[in-house]
């Protein structure tokens, strides 16, 4: 009889598929920083999908996802993808000033919850601007015999669109936010499965955060490993890591946070402001 112990289940870690997380990731997909973790790479709304399937065990996350759902997860403790002012990849770019776009249609990703979520109180709170949301393809749709005039862009696809000529207008939703209430923008978290929690003998945001730390601290490689068919240029792309994003979540992320949850909640948009529950082994 085989009385060896059981094998430890393999654990699986979603890694949004976007440039703004290399400095996290790379260091653990190279194997500078040794793990067990199976990673899997996809679009913000897949990862949330396979989390609500549970089929990973601690992802990547759209804070709108954990806003939706705050009972399946924990959230790993000053991690996050978010913004203190311009954030350069979640843009809505337009054939007219944003005022002037009353009635008229926008052409939104399917990629993202959270970023739809952002624009939606904008238009409607802060620009007080009545307008239609249409889901689809956006790269496809710009270079159509009938583009849209605006669109929601978001990750890779917003840097590469962002200078386009027949869209003169941008708004850069994370720089609206901070001008709107004073406070950074979070859109993104990292979250551990609760159905799994017992499955983790260490704390997976430990392995998160020294995986940010060398990243933010090589810099060089980081850009090196980026700059390969980017729009943006090294200077830019310098900028975009060190001022552009912010990787933390402290006191003012948290607020930031939680003053959107009592935003979507007021709206409507989700069902309670969720409490913000940390996973702690």
């Amino acid at each position: 009889m085989n009385t060896s112990p059981a094998a430890r289940p393999v654990l699986r870690m979603g890694r949004i598929g976007y440039l703004n997380v290399l400095p996290i990731y790379h260091p653990l997909e190279a194997g500078i920083l040794p793990h067990d973790y199976e990673l899997v790479s996809g679009p913000p709304a897949l990862l949330n999908t396979m989390m609500a399937r549970g089929e990973l065990h601690v992802s990547s996350c759209s804070c709108f996802e954990y806003a939706c759902r705050p009972e399946r997860y924990f959230l790993v403790e000053d991690l996050s993808i978010g913004s203190r002012g311009p954030v350069m990849s979640v843009l809505l770019l337009s054939r007219l000033p944003v005022e002037q776009l009353q009635g008229k249609e926008i052409l939104i990703s399917g990629e993202t919850h959270t970023s739809v979520a952002l624009l939606r109180l904008l238009m409607h709170d802060r620009y007080r601007c009545e307008v239609a949301y249409r889901t689809g393809q956006v790269t496809p749709a710009v270079n159509s015999p009938t583009p849209p005039v605006a669109f929601l862009a978001i990750g890779d696809e917003a840097l590469r669109l962002r200078n386009h000529p027949d869209y003169p207008y941008r708004l850069d939703l994370a720089e609206a936010w901070r001008d709107w209430t004073g406070l950074p923008f979070i859109f993104g978290l990292w979250v551990v499965s609760r159905a799994a929690a017992d499955l983790f003998h260490d704390d997976p945001g430990a392995l998160l955060r020294r995986g940010r730390d060398w990243g933010l601290s090589h810099m060089d490689v980081i850009l090196d490993l980026t700059a390969h068919g980017c729009p943006l240029s090294r200077q830019e792309l310098d900028f975009y890591y060190r001022k552009g994003l912010v990787y933390s979540l402290g006191d003012e992320e948290q607020q930031g946070l939680s003053l959107f949850y009592a935003k979507l909640a007021q709206a409507g948009m989700i069902p309670a402001v969720p409490p913000l529950e940390f996973f702690r082994r």
